[in-house]
């Protein structure tokens, strides 16, 4: 007969494996059972935390990780999943903070190396944060690749191909867009869309007044509209330079459809979401 606590573990090991196959909603729901029977149990608190981080719901997740430390003060993955759902809701200073903890716990933390890196290259320190992307990659090479260097050049090329791909009619609305490369989106950026969007997921942003919103009878109607790139953040999520490539022109794509007055779910249902 299958004890209690036997129970629990197949319920954790469950929730865990659903995580790795990218289903959070299903370890919420083993989680939530654990939790019922016991409500401080660290492992489940953790794996919620995971969860909740992979729906992008960063409150939820920050509340799970503080259960998790509460109850184990010297917790390295939970410091440094706190960290990171910190910078996620731009709170850069409380994730400095608590990215030390995760290093202090356990030196050998490699997500606490990788969101130093994050908090570094904001504050422009380039030299450090590629160290600490190295760090993260000697750690764990699959879970952490260093970013992939992207260049003026080849962003100038990547664009014009991807232009290409838009039809002839609309392409000469473009000629009046500027695409602007920048290296990270600011608080302000990120906090301008609801909810608010990741500092270290915002590939790009089209501003301005779209095609179909656009009047001849506003004098704003000859104000240039912008397409802005961050290729801190391309060069992040790349695995490989055909990726990097790939990543960039979809989201060129993707903020040509905002210009067109595309919402995210036209977009998504063209596959450039």
């Amino acid at each position: 007969m299958t004890s209690p606590e036997a129970t629990l573990e197949q319920h954790l090991d469950a929730a865990e494996m659903a995580l790795e196959r990218g289903d959070p909603e299903q370890a919420l729901g083993l989680c939530s059972v654990v939790l019922q029977v016991d409500p401080e149990n660290p492992s489940a608190h953790f794996l919620t935390a995971d969860a909740f981080r992979d729906l992008r719901e960063y409150g939820e997740a920050e509340q799970h990780y503080r259960t998790v430390l509460r109850i184990e003060a010297s917790h390295s993955p939970s410091w440094s999943g706190l960290a990171v759902v910190l910078y996620d809701q731009l709170r850069f200073e409380e994730a400095r903070r608590a990215v030390l903890r995760s290093i202090r716990a356990d030196p050998e933390q490699p997500e606490g190396y990788y969101c130093r890196a994050l908090l570094r290259e904001r504050r422009g320190d380039d030299a450090g944060a590629a160290r600490d992307y190295r760090k993260a990659y000697r750690l764990d090479p699959e879970g952490y690749p260093p970013p992939i260097p992207m260049d003026d050049a080849l962003v100038e090329a990547t664009v014009l191909q991807a232009l290409q791909a838009v039809h002839p009619s609309i392409r000469s609305y473009l000629e009046n867009v500027a695409i602007i490369l920048d290296e990270l989106p600011d608080a302000e950026t990120c906090g301008s869309f609801e909810p608010p969007v990741s500092p270290a997921e915002l590939l790009g942003y089209f501003s301005g007044t779209s095609l179909t919103e656009r009047s001849s009878d506003s004098p704003f109607v000859q104000l240039p509209a912008t397409i802005v790139l961050f290729r801190r953040n391309l060069e992040r999520i790349a695995l490989d330079r055909d990726r990097l490539i790939e990543e960039l022109q979809i989201t060129v794509l993707h903020e040509v459809g905002h210009f067109l007055g595309l919402d995210e779910a036209d977009l998504e249902a063209r596959g450039l979401d």
